[in-house]
C-alpha cells in the first residue's frame, strides 16, 4: 500500500494511508544500511502485518520533492509563520530568521499574524506597513473569532503546509480549530515572560482533508541563520529595486556610502524595523565567520 509518514517517534513511524487510518510501521534495516531515514512527510509503499491491530512494516521510501532541515520534513509546499500580534508580541528579528531560513530551503512563505482580536487597527496597519512589502502574503486572523480562516483554508488546500512559529502564538489552537478530532494540547501564555509553554514535542503532520496536510512544530525561541554575509540582502526583496541606485556593485548597504538600501530607508521606501534585523543579522554572521 501507499503511504504518507505523519509522524515518527522512538523507532515507530506512523503511515497515514491517503483515506482514514494510520499504522504504526517499522522500518526494514535496509534504510540504515542505505544511511537514509524515514522523515515525517515522506511517501512510502508499505504492507500491513496485522489488519485489527493497524500494525505494518514501511518496505520502500518514494522520491523526496524536497527535504527540510529545521524542521526535519519532506515533500512541503509551502511554510506558515505565525506570530501573534500580542501576548506574546512578535519577535520581528526572529520572524525575519524564519523568512530567511524558508527561502533558503526554497520553500514558500505565508506571514501570519494570530489573535487580531486582541489589537485595535493601528497596530494592524504597523505590522502591513513593516511586512506588506516584505515579498510575502500576509495575513491577519484570529482563531478565537474565526477572522480570517476562509482565506487560510484557501491557502492550505490541497498542499502539506510546514506550521511554524513560537510558542504561545496559537500554532496547536489553530489546528485544533481546523481539525478538531486532532484534540491537541494548548498551553498558557506565561504572565511573568510572556511565552507560551512548549505543548508540541515532535513534528507531525495532521490530514485536513484531500491531499491537504498541516505539520504543527515545536515552538522555537531563536533561530540560526546560514548563509553568508553577502547573500544575506537577497533575503529581503524590498532591498531589491533600491539596490540599483547603489555606487558599489557589491554593496552589502551597512557600512558603504551612496547606498540606495539606505538612502530608501531615510525616505520611508524601507521599514526601520526590516532594516535593522537585516544589519543585526548581517553583523551577527561577520561576527561569526571571525572566529
Amino acid at each position: 500500500m501507499k503511504g504518507k509518514i505523519v509522524k515518527g517517534i522512538a523507532g515507530f513511524y506512523y503511515v497515514h494511508d491517503g483515506h482514514s487510518r494510520v499504522y504504526e510501521c517499522k522500518a526494514k534495516g535496509i534504510f540504515r544500511n542505505q544511511n537514509k531515514k524515514p522523515l515525517v512527510g515522506d511517501d512510502v509503499l508499505f504492507a500491513v502485518l496485522d489488519e485489527a491491530a493497524g500494525e505494518g512494516s514501511i518496505a520502500e521510501i518514494l522520491s523526496r520533492r524536497n527535504e527540510l532541515i529545521r524542521p526535519a520534513v519532506s515533500n512541503v509546499d509551502q511554510a506558515v509563520i505565525l506570530f501573534s500580534v500580542c501576548s506574546p508580541a512578535p519577535n520581528f528579528n526572529l520572524l525575519d530568521r524564519f523568512l530567511i531560513s524558508m527561502e533558503r530551503q526554497n520553500l514558500p512563505a505565508v506571514i501570519c499574524f494570530n489573535k487580531c482580536d486582541l489589537a485595535d487597527d493601528s497596530l494592524l496597519r504597523q505590522y502591513q506597513e513593516i511586512y506588506g512589502n516584505s515579498g510575502r502574503p500576509l495575513l491577519f486572523i484570529s482563531v478565537y473569532r474565526r477572522q480570517g480562516i476562509k482565506e487560510l483554508w484557501e491557502l492550505l488546500s490541497e498542499k502539506t503546509t510546514v506550521l511554524a512559529g513560537p510558542s504561545g502564538v496559537g500554532k496547536s489552537s489553530l489546528l485544533n480549530l481546523l481539525r478538531p478530532e486532532t484534540g491537541m494540547k494548548t498551553g498558557a501564555v506565561s504572565e511573568k515572560i510572556q511565552r507560551g509553554r512548549h505543548t508540541t514535542r515532535h513534528s507531525e503532520l495532521f490530514c485536513l482533508g484531500p491531499d491537504t496536510f498541516l505539520m504543527d512544530t515545536p515552538g522555537f525561541t531563536s533561530l540560526h541563520v546560514e548563509t553568508d554575509c553577502e547573500e544575506l540582502k537577497d533575503y529581503f526583496p524590498e532591498f531589491l529595486e533600491a539596490s540599483k541606485n547603489c555606487r558599489f556593485q557589491d554593496c552589502v548597504h551597512v557600512g558603504e556610502t551612496d547606498c540606495g538600501v539606505k538612502e530608501a530607508l531615510k525616505a520611508g521606501g524601507i521599514h526601520p524595523v526590516r532594516y535593522e534585523n537585516y544589519r543585526q543579522i548581517y553583523q551577527e554572521i561577520r561576527d561569526r565567520k571571525r572566529y
